[in-house]
């Protein structure tokens, strides 16, 4: 390799060394611990134009399961933590609810309800309207008559479009 080759490639490697990195989720002061920090949450809580339109469609041994309510949760390092714990994902999941109550995760009682928006899941669809930008994950707990399955995707909002989830 040239001389000319390698001072290409250290410049390029150079560049992108000096590049900052932000994960998916980080809209605001993050914690890399993923402790409970409100100020980790402060993005979620402003209004923006962004929204997230669902329909939930899951079935399992030829049963369709329906759903009551959704809960969108910011996407910070601590529910990213949080939720690996709880559903093994931070992308999606369908895990019995029994099973998500019975695992453990640390600082069990940091209280982050208050930026938890919630809402009704009619004839199994449901909306968010006024997310600012970021990741958030949805949850929603299904049942089909028997126990019940927590469904939880991560989903993104970007620049004041709709995000659909199936």
């Amino acid at each position: 390799m040239s001389a000319r080759h390698l001072i290409a490639i250290a410049a390029v490697a150079a560049s992108l060394a000096a590049c900052e990195t932000v994960s998916p989720g980080d809209y605001g002061p993050a914690s890399s611990s993923g402790a409970f920090r409100a100020g980790d949450f402060a993005w979620s809580a402003r209004s923006g134009r962004a929204s997230i339109d669902g329909r939930v469609d899951y079935r399992r041994e030829g049963r369709a399961f329906t759903c009551t309510s959704v809960a969108l949760t910011p996407d910070t390092p601590y529910t990213h933590a949080r939720f690996q714990t709880l559903y093994g994902s931070t992308t999606r999941a369908a895990i019995p609810e029994a099973v998500v109550r019975a695992r453990t995760v640390a600082d069990p009682n940091a209280d982050y309800r208050s930026f938890v928006r919630q809402t009704s899941c009619e004839n199994n669809r449901f909306q968010f309207d006024n997310l600012p930008d970021g990741n958030w994950f949805v949850i929603t707990p299904v049942s089909a008559g028997g126990d019940r399955i927590v469904l939880m995707r991560n989903v993104a909002t970007r620049g004041g479009r709709v995000a659909v989830v199936l």
